[in-house]
């Protein structure tokens, strides 16, 4: 086992598993997926660490636990249509393309969606599609989605975003409400939407028509 490869089981271990992650899917994949192929050269020695990371563009690779904490509420069996908003390093998109059957990303930075396209070649999904644009209003002409990850934070969730939602279906966006963000999961039933906390957070926030 390489040094990378000893990170990421204590990663699962200590960060995921320890602190409530017990969706085995998840920690498989998290043991799976080298985390140090998706952060800038120069802190790669970082990417384990219990922390986000700058990726460029002002934007980060989010704490693993953040990311486990997102894939656990998704509740994906691998059947689901995913839509994903913020690509980023494209870390999460890769995870996801190892949970459910199809992920379509959404990128606003070009730059970051073509690093990702380029991380994303190395996770050898052909089941992701990446996309440049305004993530807030989602992608209304492929919807419904089974799940959808926000990985920004929004005054609110995003109407356009709850629209494509399918019944049954699964959102996590951070919500930033005054000073404070909440990782919040929000469950589709017939016309009722029901909210679960998750976890306080701290997110770049979700810039477009639907957003800041």
């Amino acid at each position: 086992m390489d040094d990378f490869a000893e990170r990421r089981a204590v990663m699962v271990e200590h960060q995921l598993r320890e602190r409530g992650i017990d969706d085995e899917r998840v920690l498989a994949a998290m043991g799976e997926v080298p985390r140090e192929e998706f952060v800038p050269e120069r802190r790669r020695e970082l990417a384990y660490a219990d922390a986000a990371l700058p990726i460029g563009d002002e934007q980060t690779i989010s704490q693993p636990w953040i990311v486990a904490a997102i894939l656990q509420a998704l509740a994906l069996t691998g059947t689901e249509r995913v839509l994903e908003i913020g690509t980023g390093s494209g870390y999460s998109t890769c995870l996801l393309g190892r949970l459910a059957a199809h992920v379509l990303s959404v990128e606003r930075h070009a730059d970051l969606a073509r690093a990702a396209a380029a991380h994303l070649r190395a996770c050898a999904s052909d089941n992701i599609e990446l996309l440049v644009g305004d993530g807030s209003r989602g992608v209304p002409d492929r919807a419904p989605f089974d799940a959808i990850a926000v990985h920004a934070a929004a005054p609110a969730p995003p109407p356009a975003l709850l629209e494509q939602l399918a019944e049954g279906g699964h959102m996590v966006v951070p919500v930033a409400s005054g000073r404070e963000e909440m990782l919040t999961l929000l469950r589709r039933r017939g016309s009722d939407l029901e909210s679960i906390e998750i976890a306080p957070c701290r997110f770049v926030p979700l810039i477009g028509a639907e957003g800041f």
